[in-house]
This record gives structure tokens, sequence and C-alpha cells, in this order.
């Protein structure tokens, strides 16, 4: 079981947080089952020259989703309460703009509105790794490398704009 002082997992612990991880990493791709990269509108747009190989985003990605994934199953749980409740929201809410932004991308093929998204998530991703640091250290740290490929992914964007 989790310990309130060191948010150290166990092996009873083991299904809840394959569960999480398994929920974030299916809530997280599921946009790009309606379409991608592989499109041929995205295929005729100018890629900016710090476009990474396609191949990196599904390994970014699916590894972003599990680190996710364990830190939602950190602050989840968590003692219930206040920090622990808004933890859980901002998480909601800045995964509500993730899986907002590969349909307006691919799908509206609106670039610009993308980017609004994706500086919405980034807008929202901040203080969600700061509420999970402050309910476990642990799961806060666990975000930096999403909000970090995230800040990326928004300069990408805008390259995006940019050039097309």
């Amino acid at each position: 079981m989790l310990t309130t002082q060191t948010a150290r997992l166990s092996r009873g612990d083991l299904p809840g947080v394959l569960a999480t991880i398994l929920l974030v990493n299916v809530v997280g791709a599921a946009p790009a089952a309606l379409g991608g990269p592989d499109s041929a509108w995205f295929q005729r747009l100018v890629k900016p020259g710090l476009y990474p190989p396609p191949w990196v985003f599904g390994v970014v990605w699916t590894t972003l989703f599990t680190l996710m994934g364990v830190a939602l199953y950190l602050v989840w749980r968590a003692d219930a309460g206040r920090q622990r409740r808004l933890a859980l929201g901002l998480f909601a809410a800045q995964m509500a703009f993730n899986v907002a932004w590969t349909p307006t991308f691919f799908q509206a093929q609106n670039l610009t509105l993308a980017l609004g998204v994706i500086l919405g998530l980034l807008a929202l991703l901040l203080p969600t790794t700061v509420a999970f640091y402050r309910v476990r250290r642990r799961a806060g740290l666990l975000l930096v490398p999403y909000l970090l490929w995230v800040a990326f992914a928004a300069v990408l964007n805008y390259r995006f704009v940019a050039v097309n």
C-alpha cells in the first residue's frame, strides 16, 4: 500500500498503477485514431527545421503518458483534501486540452487554433505540476518531462504556423 510519508509503491499497488497507466495512455492516444501525421494534408505541410523524426512522437508520448499515469496514481492515493482535489481537477483540465489538440491540428487542420490549444495546455500544466508536487513530491517531478515536452511542442506548433 502507498504510505503517506514516503509515497513508496508496494506490490499491492501494482494493479492500480498499471490500470492508471493504461487509462492515461488510452485517453491520451485515442485522438490519434481519428487521424494524424499520415494524412495527405499533413504530408504537404512544410516541416520546421526542429521537427523530429516521426517515430520519436510515439516513443515520447507513450513514455510521458506512462509517467503521467504513475503521477496520477500517486496523487489519487494521497490523503483526501483540498490540495488533492485541486491537483486532480487541474489534471483533468489539462488532459482535456491535451486530447483536444490532435483533432484541432489534424482534423480541423487549424494550426493557429491548435497553437491556442497547446498554449492553454501549457498554461494548465504548470499549475498542475505544482499542485501534484504539493500533494506528492515524486508525482510533481514525474510531470516535469511532460511539461518540457509540451513547451517544445508549443514551439514546434508555432513554427508550423510560421512556415505554413
